[in-house]
Protein backbone atom coordinates (compact mmCIF):
# COMPACT_ATOMS: atom_id res chain seq x y z
CA UNK A 1 0.00 0.00 0.00
CA UNK A 2 1.18 3.65 -0.61
CA UNK A 3 0.12 6.97 0.07
CA UNK A 4 -0.03 9.90 -1.52
CA UNK A 5 0.24 13.19 -0.18
CA UNK A 6 0.35 16.67 -1.52
CA UNK A 7 1.97 18.98 0.48
CA UNK A 8 1.34 23.35 -0.26
CA UNK A 9 3.78 25.32 1.34
CA UNK A 10 2.58 29.00 1.98
CA UNK A 11 5.07 32.26 2.21
CA UNK A 12 4.80 32.26 5.83
CA UNK A 13 5.94 28.23 5.61
CA UNK A 14 9.02 28.93 2.98
CA UNK A 15 10.20 31.29 5.73
CA UNK A 16 11.16 28.78 7.87
CA UNK A 17 13.13 27.45 5.21
CA UNK A 18 14.97 31.12 4.28
CA UNK A 19 15.44 31.14 7.73
CA UNK A 20 17.18 28.07 8.31
CA UNK A 21 19.61 28.90 5.32
CA UNK A 22 20.08 32.21 6.35
CA UNK A 23 21.44 30.27 10.10
CA UNK A 24 23.18 27.73 8.21
CA UNK A 25 25.08 30.63 5.91
CA UNK A 26 26.16 32.23 9.01
CA UNK A 27 27.60 29.29 10.50
CA UNK A 28 29.27 28.03 7.44
CA UNK A 29 30.69 31.86 6.38
CA UNK A 30 34.33 30.35 8.05
CA UNK A 31 33.87 27.30 5.65
CA UNK A 32 35.61 26.63 2.40
CA UNK A 33 33.94 25.61 -0.38
CA UNK A 34 35.36 22.30 -0.51
CA UNK A 35 33.59 21.98 2.86
CA UNK A 36 30.63 23.13 1.73
CA UNK A 37 30.35 20.84 -0.81
CA UNK A 38 32.19 17.98 0.97
CA UNK A 39 29.17 18.09 3.56
CA UNK A 40 26.53 18.29 0.46
CA UNK A 41 28.06 15.34 -1.02
CA UNK A 42 27.89 13.44 2.67
CA UNK A 43 24.09 13.84 3.02
CA UNK A 44 23.99 12.57 -0.98
CA UNK A 45 25.64 9.45 0.39
CA UNK A 46 23.72 9.21 3.48
CA UNK A 47 20.05 9.18 1.52
CA UNK A 48 21.88 6.78 -0.68
CA UNK A 49 22.51 4.36 2.30
CA UNK A 50 18.52 5.09 3.47
CA UNK A 51 15.75 3.61 1.72
CA UNK A 52 14.26 7.29 1.30
CA UNK A 53 10.70 7.32 -0.33
CA UNK A 54 11.05 8.11 -4.06
CA UNK A 55 10.04 12.07 -3.81
CA UNK A 56 13.31 12.61 -1.25
CA UNK A 57 15.59 10.05 -3.45
CA UNK A 58 14.74 12.24 -6.51
CA UNK A 59 15.49 15.82 -5.13
CA UNK A 60 18.62 14.47 -3.52
CA UNK A 61 19.91 13.59 -6.91
CA UNK A 62 19.53 17.10 -7.87
CA UNK A 63 22.57 17.88 -5.68
CA UNK A 64 24.75 16.30 -7.97
CA UNK A 65 24.55 18.92 -10.59
CA UNK A 66 24.98 21.89 -7.81
CA UNK A 67 27.85 20.41 -6.44
CA UNK A 68 29.45 19.31 -9.56
CA UNK A 69 29.43 22.45 -11.01
CA UNK A 70 31.39 24.01 -8.17
CA UNK A 71 34.63 21.56 -8.66
CA UNK A 72 34.22 21.63 -12.75
CA UNK A 73 37.34 23.51 -13.44
CA UNK A 74 35.95 22.47 -17.37
CA UNK A 75 32.99 24.84 -16.67
CA UNK A 76 34.56 26.97 -14.81
CA UNK A 77 32.17 28.91 -13.08
CA UNK A 78 32.93 32.57 -12.84
CA UNK A 79 33.30 33.49 -8.75
CA UNK A 80 29.88 35.45 -8.34
CA UNK A 81 28.20 32.69 -9.83
CA UNK A 82 29.91 29.87 -8.01
CA UNK A 83 29.15 31.76 -4.94
CA UNK A 84 25.51 31.54 -5.93
CA UNK A 85 25.54 27.87 -5.59
CA UNK A 86 27.65 27.24 -2.40
CA UNK A 87 25.16 29.66 -0.64
CA UNK A 88 22.54 26.98 -1.91
CA UNK A 89 24.77 24.06 -0.53
CA UNK A 90 25.37 26.10 3.06
CA UNK A 91 22.27 24.01 4.41
CA UNK A 92 23.74 20.74 4.42
CA UNK A 93 27.01 21.63 5.75
CA UNK A 94 24.63 22.29 9.16
CA UNK A 95 24.21 19.06 10.64
CA UNK A 96 21.28 21.09 12.79
CA UNK A 97 18.88 20.82 10.40
CA UNK A 98 15.00 21.45 10.31
CA UNK A 99 14.03 17.58 10.38
CA UNK A 100 17.14 15.89 11.78
CA UNK A 101 17.76 13.28 9.16
CA UNK A 102 18.19 10.32 11.69
CA UNK A 103 14.00 10.18 11.68
CA UNK A 104 12.96 7.35 9.58
CA UNK A 105 11.21 8.08 6.65
CA UNK A 106 10.86 12.21 6.90
CA UNK A 107 14.14 12.91 8.08
CA UNK A 108 15.06 13.98 4.31
CA UNK A 109 12.56 15.50 3.68
CA UNK A 110 13.60 19.50 4.73
CA UNK A 111 16.54 18.79 2.91
CA UNK A 112 14.21 17.66 -0.05
CA UNK A 113 12.12 20.97 0.50
CA UNK A 114 15.78 22.89 0.33
CA UNK A 115 16.74 21.36 -2.63
CA UNK A 116 13.70 22.36 -4.57
CA UNK A 117 14.47 26.05 -3.14
CA UNK A 118 17.69 25.56 -4.82
CA UNK A 119 17.02 24.30 -8.07
CA UNK A 120 14.67 27.00 -8.08
CA UNK A 121 16.94 29.43 -7.38
CA UNK A 122 19.72 28.09 -9.91
CA UNK A 123 17.59 26.98 -12.62
CA UNK A 124 19.12 28.60 -15.10
CA UNK A 125 22.79 27.75 -13.71
CA UNK A 126 21.98 24.19 -13.42
CA UNK A 127 20.45 24.56 -17.03
CA UNK A 128 23.85 26.12 -18.35
CA UNK A 129 25.90 23.32 -16.56
CA UNK A 130 23.72 20.15 -17.90
CA UNK A 131 24.32 21.48 -21.13
CA UNK A 132 27.82 21.80 -21.03
CA UNK A 133 28.46 18.85 -19.50
CA UNK A 134 25.97 17.18 -22.56
CA UNK A 135 27.62 19.24 -25.06
CA UNK A 136 31.19 18.27 -23.29
CA UNK A 137 30.28 14.17 -23.89
CA UNK A 138 29.32 14.71 -27.52
CA UNK A 139 32.53 16.45 -28.59
CA UNK A 140 34.86 14.26 -26.35
CA UNK A 141 33.40 11.57 -28.36
CA UNK A 142 33.87 12.96 -31.52
CA UNK A 143 37.53 14.49 -30.17
CA UNK A 144 37.94 10.66 -29.13
CA UNK A 145 38.90 12.04 -25.70
CA UNK A 146 37.18 10.80 -21.82
CA UNK A 147 34.84 13.31 -20.79
CA UNK A 148 35.60 12.47 -17.48
CA UNK A 149 39.24 13.63 -17.66
CA UNK A 150 37.92 17.61 -18.92
CA UNK A 151 36.49 18.17 -15.58
CA UNK A 152 40.13 19.40 -14.33
CA UNK A 153 40.64 21.25 -17.28
CA UNK A 154 39.76 23.39 -19.66
CA UNK A 155 39.85 22.69 -24.00
CA UNK A 156 39.77 25.46 -26.75
CA UNK A 157 37.03 23.50 -28.27
CA UNK A 158 34.97 23.71 -25.56
CA UNK A 159 35.50 27.68 -24.33
CA UNK A 160 33.53 28.99 -27.26
CA UNK A 161 29.83 26.80 -25.79
CA UNK A 162 31.17 27.73 -21.95
CA UNK A 163 31.03 31.39 -22.68
CA UNK A 164 27.72 31.08 -24.64
CA UNK A 165 26.17 29.10 -21.96
CA UNK A 166 27.38 31.33 -18.90
CA UNK A 167 26.12 34.60 -21.03
CA UNK A 168 22.46 32.40 -20.85
CA UNK A 169 22.35 31.74 -17.77
CA UNK A 170 22.70 35.58 -16.68
CA UNK A 171 20.83 37.05 -19.53
CA UNK A 172 18.05 34.31 -18.40
CA UNK A 173 18.74 35.26 -14.71
CA UNK A 174 17.90 38.80 -15.54
CA UNK A 175 15.01 38.04 -17.44
CA UNK A 176 13.12 36.53 -14.82
CA UNK A 177 14.12 39.17 -12.17
CA UNK A 178 12.44 41.60 -14.97
CA UNK A 179 9.61 39.53 -15.23
CA UNK A 180 8.67 39.52 -11.67
CA UNK A 181 9.04 43.30 -11.18
CA UNK A 182 12.47 44.03 -11.79
CA UNK A 183 13.63 42.83 -8.38
CA UNK A 184 13.81 39.33 -7.15
CA UNK A 185 14.64 39.45 -3.66
CA UNK A 186 18.24 36.72 -3.61
CA UNK A 187 17.08 34.27 -1.30
CA UNK A 188 20.79 32.60 -0.51
CA UNK A 189 23.89 34.31 -0.09
CA UNK A 190 27.53 32.93 0.52
CA UNK A 191 31.13 34.79 1.06
CA UNK A 192 33.54 31.69 1.42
Amino acid sequence: MSLAITIELGDADLQHFIDAMQRSQQEAKNLSAQQVTDAAARLLADGHANKLPQFIAERLQKLDSMIAMVHDEGFAMPDEDRQRVLACLTYFANPQDIIPDSVPVLGFLDDAIMIELCVKELQHEIEAYEDFVAYRKQEAAAHGVDPASLKTQRVEWAEARRLELIDRMRKRRGQSYQSSGGWRPVLFSFRG
